[in-house]
């Protein structure tokens, strides 16, 4: 029995607390850069791809959209190749330095009636900065948090960083809320939308900031002092069968459908409130804000089950 109780799992320290922390706020704040763009996509059609019919202009809005995601696998292997190589620490400084220069400057952009296809180009632009940057971002605080986790907690750690996605997107929709409900519809059509992308650039200090805090991971400084640190990232994760199928089975196996299933139920939910049922913006808002807060703590809930 004396032995059984000694397997438990042990208190969280101090330390792993702080890196839990530091990680999932920073990847928050990138979350909610990059999900702007979906969660004011009726003000983006309008403001920079007016040039066309609404519902064509919302279609490209949502083109603008995915094309962000269709760049976050690249952003994973240029990101976490140097993380690999030089530590994660100053990659997460790299990425969340991308994002949030480039969600400020959508808040500045003209309109397509002020400089015309320039507008949608400089967005869609903007927003492949951001997908680069999001898919360094992501899979380098998961494997930060993962290497100060105790072997048998990892699911659990892990998990925290699983809630940013959620969380990130819950943020946008409350800043947005709060700024429908303190300004008029017409002034947020015309300015207000901009506030959210443009708050960024505060919130790109903050994390900045708390990630200098940060120390290098005991693995990967251990790793590295041994001289046994990758040395070519790529090669090793896809040009070994072995380790390539557990890439493929992890990617088609468990996310790809996962990642169906949640913006399906997220976006296009949203967009079938605000777009099919008519729904008011704020009441739709509303409503997806709440599916995230009810959903959010079943992520902590099976990263412990996990384990």
């Amino acid at each position: 029995m004396a032995a059984a109780v000694g397997t438990g799992p042990r208190p969280m320290t101090r330390e792993e607390r702080k890196v839990i922390i530091a990680s999932s706020v920073g990847t928050v704040f990138e979350w909610y850069d990059f999900y702007l763009a979906g969660s004011l996509a009726a003000n983006i059609s309008a403001n920079f791809f007016s040039g066309v019919n609404p519902t064509a202009g919302f279609i490209f809005t949502l083109l603008g959209f995915a094309a962000g995601f269709a760049v976050r696998p690249f952003g994973a292997l240029v990101f976490g190749s140097l993380g690999d190589l030089i530590g994660r620490k100053y990659t997460f400084l790299v990425t969340m330095t991308l994002m949030g220069l480039a969600t400020f400057v959508v808040g500045l952009l003209p309109g397509y009636a002020s400089i015309g296809f320039t507008a949608p180009i400089l967005f869609i632009a903007a927003r492949l900065i951001q997908g680069l940057a999001l898919g360094g971002e992501y899979g380098g605080a998961a494997t930060y948090v993962a290497e100060h986790a105790p072997q048998n907690r990892r699911g659990y750690y892990t998990s925290w960083i699983q809630t940013t996605a959620t969380v990130g997107l819950f943020l946008s929709l409350i800043v947005i809320l709060v700024l429908r409900m303190s300004m008029t519809p017409a002034a947020f059509g015309d300015w207000g939308w901009r506030v959210p992308f443009l708050l960024s650039i505060i919130l790109l200090g903050v994390s900045i900031w708390i990630r200098l805090q940060l120390q290098e991971s005991p693995a990967f400084q251990r790793i590295k002092d041994e001289g046994k640190h990758s040395r070519t990232p790529l090669r090793e994760a896809f040009g070994r069968w072995q380790n390539a199928k557990i890439a493929l089975l992890a990617l088609f196996g468990g996310t790809a459908g996962q990642a169906v299933v949640w913006y399906s139920g997220q976006f296009y939910a949203l967009f079938f409130l605000t777009q099919t049922l008519k729904l008011d913006a704020t009441t739709s808002n509303w409503v997806i804000a709440a599916s995230l807060a009810i959903g959010t703590p079943f992520f902590i809930f099976f990263g412990w089950l996990s384990d």
